[in-house]
């Protein structure tokens, strides 16, 4: 098996939003903002080499949607998929498995794009099975009123048409063991309803996809909850069981969102889990 970090691009949100009502002059030490209160954020996704397959974890935003879109997002850098793909020698149309953490737009949409006349939308990567779980996916397509404008039908709907839409299992409790894709996955209900966060086995570690369950190192204390969050009193609950697990077996955490930090270690401290070493993915992986 080989990892590889894939960029599909930066961008930046409200600080305040992704640190809810923690004080900006507690949140701004680790994630500094800009004179519009705005944060550096990743899309950072990851790509398992595993014998015949090629799994893709998340897929950004994409680029199909409007430039009045992307404004609120204030987009920086030139990383995109097609590139990152590219510098580690695989072209999209080599992915044989993307799988999808959650269906708000910054995870996946990428994930569809426009046909070549723009009449409609079409698979971004056409070989490939697309993950979800079949909790989520209805949570997905019939939204509640807070998460609306995150789960776009472009993005979604588009899949399913595709006859390339796959479920996994959902487990009664927290872990999914040996999943279809075959690493273990943690579900988190907090951020949304059956987010998924894959714990990779390599080479003797475990690499621990976080997307929204651990967006930066910046949200390591318990009450560093974004207001993203459907359910934060449940955040804190599964970030306390999942950061405890991380300290007591030395996983790796990869990070999402986090655009200066990729992977972290963590360790029991007197004021709960802290950081404890970081790395690059070049590092890490080679």
């Amino acid at each position: 098996m080989q990892l590889y970090p894939i960029q599909s691009g930066n961008f930046k949100l409200d600080g305040g939003a992704m640190f809810g009502v923690v004080p900006k002059s507690l949140w701004q030490r680790t994630n500094p903002a800009d004179n519009s209160n705005m944060i550096d954020i990743a899309a950072r996704c990851l790509l398992i080499e595993d014998g015949n397959r090629l799994i893709l974890i998340d897929t950004g935003m994409g680029n199909k949607q409007s430039d009045k879109f992307y404004g609120y997002y204030f987009l920086f850098g030139d990383d995109t998929i097609d590139k990152s793909l590219a510098a580690h020698g695989f072209h999209r149309d080599d992915i044989t498995d993307v799988f999808m953490t959650h269906l708000h737009f910054d995870h996946c949409g990428g994930s569809i794009q426009w046909n070549k006349d723009r009449t409609g939308y079409e698979s971004a990567f056409k070989n490939a099975h697309f993950w979800s779980n079949k909790d989520h996916w209805k949570w997905a397509t019939e939204p509640n009123r807070r998460e609306v404008a995150s789960f776009l039908k472009e993005n979604i709907l588009p899949i399913e048409d595709s006859g390339q839409l796959k479920f996994t299992s959902v487990p009664e409790h927290h872990i999914l063991k040996n999943s279809d894709l075959g690493f273990d996955i943690f579900f988190a209900n907090g951020h949304t309803d059956k987010q998924m966060i894959p714990m990779i086995k390599y080479k003797g570690k475990t690499i621990c996809f976080m997307a929204d369950l651990l967006p930066t190192v910046g949200h390591l204390p318990l009450p560093f909850v974004m207001g993203y969050d459907t359910r934060p009193l449940l955040t804190l609950d599964e970030k306390e069981l999942f950061l405890n697990m991380a300290a007591d077996q030395d996983f790796y955490l990869f990070l999402e969102h986090d655009a200066h930090n990729e992977i972290i270690t963590v360790k029991h401290t007197e004021k709960g889990v802290r950081l404890n070493e970081t790395f690059t993915a070049n590092e890490l992986f080679n």
